[in-house]
């Protein structure tokens, strides 16, 4: 049995909690939510833990993970070994290792994929940090990761920052395979030849070479609303498509896929979009186009 301080007991941090503790581990839990929190303060969960601790970081990227990396270097002591699970990005992770050295504490980044569903299916996870300290914190990752072998549900990417990369890049992909599967639907809804989009779906989901966990999601959500009618089609995105697209740029790599995927979010936030006013304005201007007049 190990034992795991776990700060961030959101949808994500209180699933893993929970599959944890079905796996047989001591975890002390650590949230804002008195509803849900095990301790009272970060210091009050580092003196639940026995020596040397392993404590696993669960909260939004950026300054909310930094601070509470600075608030365990205070806490901890030489020997103890820090994990953000988050989706930090990768450069984040030098700065956060070369942090908690200073106090002789070990820190893995692992970037974490599943979802709420990870509960019961498992996490896909990404580690980064020295061979030691992957290995230290691996009964952990045992019982996270999905049930099989477990180069299929874990990976070892490298060095201190590597995972987090790899989880960007991962990101990245998915903006690409939700984008074309989302086309694909709206393409068959609008020629009208497919009478039945929804059913079309759905026998993709066995013997096709599109068939995925993504698919299987889209089949859900069409069963819940055939026509996707209850949702406005406004799509936030969390960071690692942009920083995806950022690393290509640098490496010279081409990824036309992913960029237009994440333009297409951009899109979706527009109720007014200037551009295509431009767009229908000059249509009008040099053909004479119909276009349709706000508010009308």
């Amino acid at each position: 049995m190990a034992q795991l301080g776990l700060i961030g007991l959101g949808k994500m941090g209180f699933n893993m909690r929970e599959r944890l503790r079905t796996a047989g581990h001591e975890v002390v839990g650590y949230d804002r939510n008195p509803e849900v929190t095990d301790s009272a303060s970060l210091a009050d969960l580092v003196s639940k833990l026995d020596a040397p601790r392993v404590v696993w970081v669960m909260v939004p990227a950026g300054d909310p993970t930094r601070q509470t990396i600075i608030e365990l270097g205070e806490l901890l002591a030489e020997g103890d070994l820090v994990i953000d699970g988050g989706n930090s990005k990768y450069t984040d992770d030098k700065l956060n290792a070369e942090l908690l050295a200073t106090k002789k504490i070990g820190y893995v980044d692992c970037g974490v994929s599943g979802g709420v569903w990870g509960k019961e299916n498992g996490y896909g996870l990404m580690a980064g940090g020295t061979p030691a300290d992957v290995e230290r914190a691996m009964p952990i990752f045992d019982a996270l990761r999905p049930e099989g072998p477990r180069e299929e549900g874990f990976s070892h990417a490298g060095s201190v920052g590597s995972g987090h990369y790899a989880k960007m890049i991962h990101n990245g992909i998915e903006y690409g395979m939700m984008q074309a599967f989302a086309e694909g639907f709206e393409l068959m809804e609008a020629a009208k030849v497919v009478e039945n989009v929804p059913a079309v779906i759905k026998g993709w989901q066995r013997g096709t070479v599109v068939r995925s966990w993504l698919l299987d999601l889209l089949v859900r959500a069409l069963d819940e609303d055939p026509e996707l009618d209850d949702l406005e089609g406004y799509v936030e995105d969390s960071g690692e498509g942009r920083w995806t697209l950022e690393e290509a740029i640098n490496n010279a790599v081409p990824a036309p896929v992913i960029s237009a995927a994440l333009f297409a979010r951009f899109a979706s936030r527009q109720e007014h979009s200037s551009a295509m006013r431009a767009v229908a304005a000059l249509r009008n201007q040099f053909g004479g186009h119909a276009v349709k007049k706000a508010g009308s």
